[in-house]
C-alpha cells in the first residue's frame, strides 16, 4: 500500500481519475444489443454459447426450481439459509420503512390551484445477480425484497446459467426466498438487453437493477432511456477514517490494535477485484505503518490473497492527515462507496461528511455488515458517483408524479395571466392562446 501525506492527496487524486479507454467494450457490447434487438432468445443463447458456461434452450428457469434449490439447501446447509432468512428480514423491514417516506399528497397552492403527488411503483422491474468471479447470493435479496416493498408489480430476476442450464443453485434460493417468481437463465450484456428490450420469453422491464461487471455497466448506460437503471457501478471502494483511538480512550479494541482492524475491512475490499479500491485516513506515519505491516501479515492466510494483493498493490492508499478539516475535504472529494468513521468520536464528524454511499459509523459499524445482513442496500454509487446519488433503495422502484386540479377562483385567474404572459415572452403563441381561451369572457 502506498502511504502519502495529506498535501500530496490532490495530486495523487488527479493522477488516479483519469477515465478507462471503454471504446472496445462499448463496441462489443453495442453490437450485442443490436443482435438481441434483432434476434431475440436466439441472439441471447448464442452468446451465452460464447460467453457463460452453458446455453439452455428454455431461457425461464422452470417453475419449482427455485423452491427446489431452497429446500436442498436448507437440508444441505442450514446456516447459510438461516443467514438468508435473518439478512433478508432485516432488509425487508428497512425497505418498508423507506417506503412509509413516500406518500400522495394534495394541497391548495394559492386559490382554485390544487396541485398534488403521486407515489407509482414500477410495473416490472428485473434484478440482475452476477455470477463470475463469485455468485453474489446477497445481491439476490438486496434487489428483489426492496422491489417488492416499493409494491412493484412484478420482479424479474436474470443470472447467468452454469453447466446445468440453470443459474447457481444458492442464487435460485435466495431468489426463492426473496419472493422473486420469474427467473432467467440469462447473463451479461445480452441478460441486459433482453431485459430491456424483450425477447420471445423475456418479458420487457420498466427498471434494470443490480451490479456486473464492465460489460454489464457498458450495456445498461447504452440502453439507459429505452429502460430505467439504478446507476452505472464502477469498482468497488472503500475509505476509512480513523483515529487510532477506540470509544474507551485507549488504542485497542478488546486488546487489539486498531490497525488490525483497519486492516482487515480494507483487505475484505480488496478482495473482490483487483480493480477495488481500498483506503484510508490517519492522524499519524505510525498508524499508516502498523496497518501496512497488519495487512501484509493477513494477506498471507487469505485464500483470496492473490486478488487483494494485486488492489492493494495498484491502488491501496494511506493518507496520513493533519487536521479533521482536511480528512474531511479529502473524504468529501474521494466521494467513496462506503466510508467508514472509525474514530473515537464519530458525532461532530457526521454533518460534515456529505458524499458518501453508506456511512459506517465507529469502529463496530462493519462495512461487511452492511454488505450482507444489518439491512441497509450494498448496491452503491461508486467511482465518485456519492457526490450526487445514493444507493439503491425502494425510491429507485417508485415513480413521484405530480397532479394539478383548477376549481376556479383568484388564484386560476392569476395563474392563466401568468402563464400568458410568460408564454408570449418565450414567443410560443399557442401556448398563450391556451391560456387565453380559458379566462372569463
Amino acid at each position: 500500500m502506498e502511504i502519502i501525506q495529506s498535501e500530496e492527496f490532490d495530486a495523487y487524486w488527479r493522477r488516479s481519475g483519469a477515465a478507462p479507454d471503454c471504446d472496445d467494450v462499448s463496441a462489443a457490447v453495442a453490437e450485442i444489443i443490436s443482435a438481441v434487438r434483432s434476434g431475440g432468445d436466439r441472439a441471447v443463447r448464442d452468446f451465452a454459447a460464447r460467453f457463460d458456461r452453458s446455453s439452455p434452450e428454455t431461457l425461464e428457469v422452470p417453475s419449482g426450481a427455485a423452491a427446489a434449490a431452497y429446500d436442498t439447501l436448507k437440508r444441505e446447509d442450514p446456516d447459510l439459509i438461516a443467514a438468508l432468512e435473518y439478512a433478508g428480514g432485516n432488509i425487508r423491514r428497512f425497505a418498508e420503512a423507506q417506503r412509509e417516506q413516500f406518500s400522495d399528497f394534495e394541497c391548495e397552492i394559492s386559490p382554485g390551484i390544487i396541485t398534488g403527488q403521486r407515489i407509482i411503483p414500477v410495473e416490472r422491474a428485473a434484478v440482475y445477480v452476477p455470477a463470475g468471479r463469485f455468485p453474489l447470493v446477497s445481491s439476490v435479496l438486496m434487489g428483489v425484497i426492496p422491489a417488492l416493498a416499493a409494491g412493484a408489480g412484478e420482479v424479474v430476476l436474470a443470472s447467468p446459467p452454469l453447466d446445468d442450464g440453470l443459474p447457481d443453485r444458492r442464487i435460485l434460493a435466495a431468489a426463492h426466498l426473496a419472493g422473486a417468481r420469474r427467473i432467467f437463465a440469462a447473463g451479461g450484456a445480452q441478460a441486459i438487453a433482453a431485459l430491456a428490450l424483450g425477447t420471445e420469453s423475456i418479458p420487457r422491464a420498466d427498471l434494470i437493477v443490480g451490479p456486473g461487471n464492465k460489460y454489464v455497466a457498458a450495456a445498461k448506460r447504452i440502453l439507459f432511456g429505452e429502460v430505467g437503471i439504478d446507476f452505472i457501478a464502477g469498482p468497488t471502494d472503500v475509505l476509512i477514517i480513523a483515529d487510532g483511538i477506540y470509544p474507551d480512550g485507549t488504542g485497542a479494541a478488546g486488546g487489539r490494535d486498531p490497525a488490525d482492524l483497519i486492516a482487515a475491512d480494507l483487505i475484505a475490499q480488496a478482495e473482490h477485484d483487483p480493480d477495488a479500491r481500498a483506503r484510508a485516513l490517519v492522524p499519524d506515519r505510525g498508524l499508516a505503518d502498523r496497518i501496512a505491516a497488519a495487512a501484509a501479515r493477513q494477506l498471507d492466510s487469505l485464500p483470496t490473497r492473490d486478488t487483494a494483493r494485486q488492489s492493494l498493490d495498484a491502488g491501496g492508499l494511506i493518507t496520513v492527515y493533519p487536521s479533521m478539516d482536511e480528512a474531511v475535504r479529502i473524504a468529501n472529494i474521494t466521494a467513496p462507496e462506503h466510508l467508514e468513521l472509525q474514530v473515537r468520536n464519530p458525532e461532530p464528524w457526521i454533518p460534515l461528511l456529505r458524499n458518501y454511499g453508506s456511512l459506517f459509523i465507529g469502529a463496530g459499524a462493519a462495512e461487511v455488515l452492511g454488505d450482507y445482513s444489518a439491512g441497509i442496500n450494498h448496491t452503491l454509487p461508486t467511482s465518485g458517483s456519492a457526490r450526487f446519488t445514493g444507493g439503491l433503495s425502494v425510491r429507485h422502484f417508485l415513480k413521484t408524479v405530480t397532479t394539478l386540479r383548477c376549481t376556479g377562483g383568484s388564484g386560476y385567474a392569476e395563474a392563466l395571466d401568468a402563464a400568458e404572459v410568460i408564454a408570449r415572452a418565450e414567443s410560443l403563441a399557442g401556448h398563450a392562446a391556451s391560456a387565453a381561451i380559458r379566462k372569463e369572457p
